[in-house]
């Protein structure tokens, strides 16, 4: 456990993010050696498949996702507070929500995914194995929430380093599994899929084990939980907001699919490639935001918010430092990152178009994302959903219509760093505003 109230605000926020940064890039390694392997292994088919189907399992888990990151504020705002016993009940509250939460998306994803590709106009010769792949993976939410649950329980109270183990645990199972599969017992695509559910349950299971056998303040019963209604309704105060905002840009990214769809495999190989390798690029931004957002909510239950705006000014320096070395790499060896999925012509030049355009735009996005953090970690997610609902439905994808229909693909494209501008300038007039600090769930003398 780590105690972010003391210590200068830079240091504290680089030592936390630090193991997240490595963790999730451990994750996000996994999906690009999964898209790596399915590309090279099975096809440009296929990995428009696997790139189709990721909005899809956002859309069904992103509201779930939202709820879970309420209570991650909640554990960080007690913690600071040093209510380890409230701690404790929104531990379990997290968990008999995503347990009850998993079981329903499950039964929509499995019954309804095939209708969902044939809705956005997938191509029909990748229809078959997105449905393939999407079925295999909501099978395993439980798995799945749980491994995600405890990772964002324990950087809620102070804790990143325990996470980026399991983390790096889980990559790597999963790439070992998701070649095995594929080259030697010949799966397929149902293959990668199966490769990723096995390595969160192994992971999911020995975090499990391990926090029970070493961690006082985190333990879970998975017989007796302690369900608080007073939480869940903090939770769903907090996390309603930003549950939706999350369904919503599920739902937005569903809609650019839609329109990316139209132009033919090629483009949405080249759009899922590309996407996988923007993912990782902002990585380190959005990792900065989440470890703000922890900071902040242990600070503000400490009743020291003095030390938030000094914390939001270190994350804005690294930030936008890391943003600008990663976005020069990516414009530079473009090509070469999208040749490592794919050997078609086509697809490498498509890609590289979208990575020249996105990546010279990474700091606005880093941009985003700490301010946003600051807003996060007070609890006040409603005003943070309005402006990233509004980037996206009042911006993003009707500008991606409409540019598209005169600049081909290229205007699908442009509308990214378009609407991230718009974000990232009503995000700093609120921030502005000081408002934010009002929606604090506890004060210092609550406990």
């Amino acid at each position: 456990m780590k105690d972010l109230t003391q210590g200068k605000e830079s240091k504290v926020i680089l030592a936390f993010a630090a193991p997240m940064l490595v963790g999730n890039l451990f994750q996000q390694t996994y999906t690009i050696f999964d898209s790596i392997i399915v590309g090279r292994l099975i096809g440009d088919e296929a990995l428009a498949a696997v790139g189709a189907s990721f909005p899809i399992i956002f859309a069904l888990i992103s509201f779930v996702i939202g709820i879970a990151t309420a209570g991650t504020i909640i554990i960080s705002q007690y913690y600071g507070a040093k209510d380890f016993k409230k701690v404790q009940k929104a531990i379990d509250t997290i968990f008999v929500f995503i347990f009850f939460a998993s079981l329903l998306i499950m039964v929509i994803g499995i019954g309804f995914g095939k209708k969902i590709f044939e809705l956005t106009k997938l191509p029909e010769e990748v229809i078959p194995q997105a449905t393939v792949y999407l079925r295999t993976i909501i099978m395993g939410t439980v798995l799945l929430f749980g491994f995600n649950g405890i990772n964002s329980i324990l950087r809620g109270v102070g804790d990143s380093k325990t996470p980026l183990y399991f983390q790096i645990a889980a990559a790597l199972l999963n790439i070992i599994l998701d070649y095995v599969f594929i080259k030697y017992f010949h799966m397929g695509i149902r293959g990668a899929a199966l490769a990723y559910v096995i390595a969160h349950a192994v992971t999911f299971v020995s975090a499990a084990v391990y926090l029970n056998k070493t961690h006082k303040l985190v333990r879970i019963n998975f017989i007796r939980f302690d369900f608080s209604k007073e939480i869940f309704r903090h939770s769903l105060r907090i996390g309603l907001p930003s549950g939706l905002q999350q369904t919503f840009v599920a739902l937005g990214m569903i809609a650019l699919y839609r329109i990316v769809n139209d132009f033919g495999t090629d483009v949405v190989a080249a759009y899922s490639v590309a996407g996988r390798i923007d993912g990782l690029a902002m990585i380190p931004s959005m990792i900065f935001g989440q470890a703000l957002s922890s900071f902040v909510g242990q600070n503000l239950g400490a009743g020291k918010t003095d030390r938030v705006r000094r914390g939001l000014i270190a994350t804005l320096v690294y930030s936008i430092a890391v943003s600008f070395s990663v976005a020069l790499i990516v414009i530079v060896f473009r090509k070469f990152f999208m040749g490592v999925f794919t050997e078609t012509t086509e697809v490498i030049e498509i890609g590289a178009e979208y990575l020249i355009i996105v990546s010279s735009c990474y700091i606005i996005f880093s941009i985003m994302f700490a301010l946003n953090g600051v807003m996060r970690g007070a609890g006040d997610t409603l005003i943070p959903m309005f402006i990233t609902l509004f980037s996206l439905w009042v911006i993003r994808v009707p500008f991606a219509a409409i540019l598209s229909k005169s600049m081909d693909e290229i205007g699908i494209w442009i509308a990214v760093p378009l609407a991230w501008s718009v974000g990232s300038l009503f995000s700093f007039i609120y921030y502005r505003t000081g408002n934010w600090k009002k929606r604090v769930i506890i004060h210092p003398s609550e406990p």
